[in-house]
């Protein structure tokens, strides 16, 4: 089977070939997932809440996401995977480069980082090392404490086009996807529309090039509150085969998210 790559994603968004992604935290999941036909799986540090039980996602480290990492990767071979710096593993480049290094070794193709201008030296840096950088702006669930728990994003002018502003740097800094958490749909359009990488979304509405769910929430097993853009595809299928398979034909065809799992 052959291997996904950033080419393979790239040419996605220039053909308006949307893509559905998924959350997998183990190798039975991934070999799963990756047998339904989901070409991207990010191992993310949402780990911390729906594997380990915290809170959040800050407890994780770097450790967990190697491990998690190598057993995603050892169910599948040809799957693009996408992996998080966890919570204060890359506040400077030294430690960016030293980290990325560990995950990239463990079996990732890109990693996935949070935050807006105060990254720009550190992406610049990781790309001049050839190494794939997804950002990942809106609601970080790093900066849970700072944004006062998990809020839509980008409401207000001055955040919309701070969001708009952090989007057009990052490209320009060399990321080379970018995920849009829980902002108003309309702007996660005007993003996507003037970005020339692929831009995935969660909770962000239906015109980003692609979605991503946490696996948990697509499968209707989430503990506690149940996030507004979460669908439940399990409900709807008979078994967690024919889930995963729903949830990529109506990410594909544009069904999911509709208006009631947008903001």
């Amino acid at each position: 089977m052959e291997c996904i790559t950033i080419s393979h994603i790239n040419n996605w968004k220039k053909n308006k070939k949307k893509f559905a992604a998924i959350t997998a935290y183990d190798s039975s999941f991934s070999k799963l997932f990756a047998n339904q036909g989901v070409p991207i799986i990010l191992v993310g540090d949402s780990l911390g809440m729906t594997i380990q039980g915290h809170t959040s996602t800050l407890p994780v480290t770097i450790k967990d996401i190697q491990y998690h990492t190598k057993a995603v990767r050892n169910g599948t071979s040809h799957t693009f995977l996408l992996s998080d710096l966890p919570f204060m593993s890359y506040n400077n480049t030294k430690q960016a480069l030293k980290n990325t290094k560990k995950v990239i070794q463990s079996g990732a193709n890109m990693i996935k980082i949070e935050g807006g201008k105060w990254l720009i030296e550190i992406i610049k840096e990781l790309s001049s090392r050839s190494i794939l950088v997804c950002g990942h702006i809106g609601l970080t669930p790093q900066s849970f404490n700072y944004l006062s728990g998990y809020k839509i994003q980008g409401k207000e002018k001055k955040d919309e086009n701070r969001l708009i502003d952090e989007a057009f740097l990052l490209e320009e800094a060399g990321i080379k996807m970018l995920v849009l958490e829980c902002i108003p749909e309309l702007l996660a359009k005007k993003i996507t529309k003037n970005l020339s990488i692929p831009v995935i979304g969660i909770g962000a509405g239906k015109h980003t090039d692609g979605q991503i769910l946490v696996m948990q929430d697509v499968l209707g097993i989430t503990v506690g509150k149940i996030p507004k853009f979460a669908k439940n595809f399990l409900s709807e299928s008979k078994n967690i085969p024919e889930a995963i398979s729903k949830y990529i034909h109506e990410v594909k065809t544009g069904m999911f998210p509709n208006k009631k799992y947008s903001f």
